[in-house]
């Protein structure tokens, strides 16, 4: 019988041992960054700080303050709740920043005055969370990106809405209902008079603003749509926007990319935005576009190769860039006179939460960067002169205990079948092989996986330390290779990048790193859907974990909040009997399926919804296949809260050592003793 509570097993306890030891350590101090935001003087560069207090929940933020000169932070805001997304005024008197503090998931605008010494001072309230800001190059107004207390969150936000938890006294058999988009489901752009005290919108109703940034006095360059739902971005415009009258001028329409980070210079003479082809909202890696603010004119940049993830203007002519080559983070600056591009930094490590980002800091060419790698424990950092030079380190002793254990990371590169050159990156125990191998695909398809710290949260080392080598293949499909090759895999999803993927395997057999009898996949979102796919392909596998993934595209389409996509990427319509939507259904196939599967859901996932997990649990039931289903209450797409995080870990890990034991190795004998 299936245990719904692992708590007092003994690999559960392991896990939650390993996760003590790793994170408990820094319990209480800021132990990661995201958002810096340096001084306009350089003397200061301010972030936003997470902390753990314990294994429950997810970490909590502060405004933290970094002096450069010094090496040394401090945390300058206290909540409660959460702080995030600093951002100094043009004149550096003045920080800006996000909370929560008077309401929970509700973040309003806050700011803390000159000198920095006292509290926030409370911006008027707007109605919805304010999901991001920026000064207008004057200082006089600060731009609120606006979501209605109902709007969708992006799968890489987690899924789910913006909804604020229900009253605790309604009673629990009233129904959950829904009737489409309402008021709440829009989001707007509004603004924030410095001066006056005021806010008031500054986009009209009826235009769904997803992006917004100053482009010069009064006007702002938006990402827009008529509707308020997941599915209108994948078609949606740039525009120019009056910010007093809040009526729109349409400037730039992709033809089958996406649209994201608009971008002016501060006369708004200049503007620039990312297109790319696009699985998910706000994670976008693509071309470089200059847009005439005044005709629409658009013209491509040519970047050396680079699938550009994020941009800044330095000043009135130099664009900052930073992207994925292959699958090293570079950046370099566009002159927008010239039209002339110079690259100033290439590395192996990672600079973002998903995507490298960067920060301008002082009149040359250095950034402000979260840099991280394998090796590299997230720290703040300056990127000069090509090298990154250490502002703050938060390593701690749990993140050596972790980098005791998790092996070492290298990168691997094979031919597919058809002669394309494939990479991904193997995580794997020290010593000799072969080891029990777990295929790990990325989520997307248009993603990639990139080297990070522990390659992001606790589960890999985790097998790691256990004497599993881990897999992560970027088939074509991925980012960084250009566009052409992240097109490679719309209208062939589970076709040329599964031959990819089984691919590397049979070159890491080859090479005597991978034991064939003891091979196992897993993945998210679409790794999720590709982990589900490859038992109905191939029997190859001893085990599957398929986390939040898509199995029938026909109820995907009809249950998701990103139906359109999926019209997108399969070129085919639901209409169309037998088509692509039944064609590249694991459900349509898992008759064929023999190897034991793990699906994970999150309860509240409307990305790819827990239906979805379901249907190919109860598929396979009837093929006779072992197969177990965990849908975790509360959570989106995936799961991100402790401890329910650390059930999962050992359940991944409990099914892959059910079926392909990896045995006690130096590693594994470390976590068990711990």
């Amino acid at each position: 019988m299936t245990r719904r509570d692992l708590r007092q097993t003994p690999l559960y306890r392991e896990v939650e041992e390993f996760a003590r030891r790793a994170l408990e350590p820094a319990f209480g101090r800021i132990s990661d960054a995201a958002d810096p935001a340096p001084s306009p003087n350089g003397r200061f560069i301010a972030f936003t700080g997470s902390k753990l207090e314990k294994l429950e929940g997810v970490p909590i933020t502060r405004i933290c303050l970094a002096d450069v000169e010094a090496g040394t932070f401090e945390e300058i805001t206290a909540g409660p709740n959460g702080d995030r997304l600093p951002r100094w005024s043009p004149d550096g008197t003045s920080l800006a920043f996000l909370s929560d503090r008077a309401q929970q998931g509700r973040h309003q605008l806050y700011l803390l005055p000159p000198g920095r010494i006292g509290e926030a001072v409370a911006a008027p309230a707007v109605d919805g969370t304010v999901e991001s800001l920026s000064w207008s190059p004057d200082g006089s107004q600060i731009l609120l990106g606006v979501a209605g207390l109902g709007a969708d969150l992006a799968g890489v936000q987690g899924s789910g809405s913006t909804k604020p938890n229900e009253p605790e006294d309604l009673p629990d058999w009233l129904p959950e209902v829904e009737s489409g988009p309402d008021d709440s489901s829009w989001r707007r752009a509004w603004v924030f008079d410095v001066a006056s005290n005021e806010v008031r919108p500054a986009s009209r109703e009826g235009l769904n603003v997803w992006e917004a940034a100053w482009c010069g006095p009064g006007r702002l360059a938006a990402i827009v749509a008529d509707g308020p739902g997941e599915e209108t971005w994948y078609e949606a415009p740039l525009a120019l926007i009056d910010a007093e009258s809040g009526k729109e001028t349409i400037l730039y329409r992709s033809e089958g990319r996406q649209l994201g980070v608009p971008a002016a210079s501060a006369d708004g003479r200049r503007l620039a935005v990312l297109e790319a082809i696009c699985s998910d909202r706000l994670v976008i890696a693509g071309d470089v576009l200059l847009i005439d603010p005044e005709t629409g004119g658009a013209t491509r940049v040519e970047t050396g190769g680079v699938d550009v993830t994020h941009v800044a203007w330095r000043d009135g002519h130099r664009l900052q860039f930073v992207g994925i080559r292959g699958m090293d983070a570079v950046a370099g600056i566009l002159d927008a006179n010239t039209g002339g591009v110079t690259e100033v930094w290439s590395s192996h490590e990672n600079c973002g939460l998903v995507y490298p980002e960067a920060q301008p800091f002082g009149p040359s060419e250095a950034m402000a960067v979260v840099l991280q790698s394998y090796d590299r424990y997230p720290e703040l950092a300056l990127i000069e002169g090509g090298a990154p030079r250490t502002l703050v380190s938060f390593a701690h002793d749990g993140s050596r205990f972790v980098r005791s254990v998790d092996g070492r990371l290298e990168r691997v590169a094979w031919t597919a079948p058809d002669g394309l050159e494939i990479e991904g990156l193997l995580a794997r125990p020290e010593g000799d092989g072969p080891f029990p191998l777990i295929t790990n695909v990325h989520g997307g398809p248009i993603a990639a996986t990139l080297e990070k710290w522990a390659m992001r949260g606790l589960t890999t080392a985790f097998l790691v330390s256990r004497g599993y080598a881990v897999f992560f293949p970027n088939p074509r499909g991925s980012t960084g290779r250009g566009q052409a090759f992240a097109e490679m895999v719309y209208g062939d999803m589970g076709g040329a990048d599964a031959q990819d993927d089984l691919a590397g395997i049979d070159a890491l057999i080859e090479r005597g790193i991978a034991d064939p009898a003891r091979l196992g996949v897993m993945g998210g979102s679409y790794g999720g859907f590709m982990a589900g796919w490859l038992v109905t392909q191939t029997d190859r596998f001893a085990a599957s974990v398929a986390v939040s993934p898509v199995t029938d595209w026909y109820s995907q389409h009809l249950t998701s909040n990103i139906g359109h996509w999926d019209r997108l990427i399969l070129r085919d319509e639901v209409a169309n009997p037998g088509g692509e939507y039944f064609r590249r259904s694991p459900i349509a196939f898992a008759h064929r399926a023999k190897t034991p599967t793990l699906l994970t859901a999150g309860s509240v996932d409307r990305c790819t919804p827990p239906g979805q997990a379901r249907e190919l649990y109860q598929a396979l039931l009837e093929s006779g296949v072992e197969t177990e289903l965990a849908v975790y209450p509360g959570e989106g797409h995936g799961v991100r809260k402790l401890p329910a995080a650390l059930d999962w870990i050992a359940r991944i890990a409990g099914w892959f050592e059910r079926y392909m034991p990896a045995g006690a190795g130096s590693g594994g004998r470390v976590a068990r003793e711990a």
